[in-house]
């Protein structure tokens, strides 16, 4: 069964209701700080409205031990709080159960509750960000339902050095789950899909800082209330440049 998490928000009609199921969550870095983003491709949405959203806020040293961090609410940004160095970090948003009418509006409500529902579902995104290397292979996260991890240690040096990563839900094979691996500049190019084995291998994109998302539909924990759980993960990290 999907653990799914707590905390839905108070039902109203949202300017980009239509998104919560392509829309993801990644962190990059914003005037110096590391911030959690919102968005879709280039579109870097307010996170401070979706700030009691986000449910899980992780830290981790380079082999993988918890390492302390908090989420900072800013006027315009969600800053992480890395004074204790985290070699990577993690973060879970859940936005509740959306449902489209039959007016063509999506509105924060289970299908229970919107009459003539067409579509529905319960959407929650997932990311992760390497600071640097880890020491060994990233082991699953707990409370990532969803999640992309890298096969190696060592992360790539260079554009288009190949990557090869697992797609897993629930701690299995995401079988199906279909994989961008530019999700801010090419976010509607041709998706990996997952194989039987959980595994997919591309070419990293970027000199710079790389999302490489997952999108995957697991069966609704409430089947009262939305048709599936939609899930969405990125995994992300940079690049550096030559030495100036």
């Amino acid at each position: 069964m999907i653990r799914v998490l707590g905390m839905l928000a108070l039902a109203f009609v949202w300017p980009y209701a239509a998104d919560v199921r392509a829309h993801g969550i990644w962190f990059a870095e914003r005037s110096g700080a590391l911030a959690m983003i919102y968005g879709h491709g280039a579109e870097d949405l307010d996170m401070i409205k979706r700030y009691d959203k986000v449910t899980v806020l992780s830290g981790f040293d380079a082999a993988q031990a918890p390492v302390p961090v908090q989420k900072i609410k800013t006027d315009r940004l969600l800053i992480v709080d890395t004074q204790h160095a985290p070699a990577f970090v993690a973060g879970v948003l859940d936005n509740g159960y959306w449902s489209k009418g039959a007016d063509g509006k999506w509105v924060n409500k289970g299908r229970d509750e919107v009459p003539g529902a067409t579509e529905s579902g319960r959407f929650i995104k997932y990311a992760i960000h390497l600071r640097s290397s880890p020491v060994k292979p990233l082991q699953p996260l707990k409370d990532h339902v969803l999640q992309i991890l890298p096969v190696r240690a060592k992360l790539p040096e260079h554009m288009n050095d190949a990557m090869t990563l697992r797609v897993l839900f629930n701690g299995a094979p995401a079988v199906g789950a279909k994989v961008t691996r530019d999700y801010v500049n090419e976010p509607d190019g041709k998706p990996l899909v997952v194989g039987k084995d959980g595994m997919v291998t591309l070419k990293v994109r970027n000199q710079g800082l790389n999302v490489i998302t997952a999108a995957y539909d697991g069966p609704a924990a409430d089947p009262a209330k939305a048709q599936k759980t939609g899930l969405f993960a990125s995994l992300s990290f940079v690049i550096k440049h030559a030495p100036d």
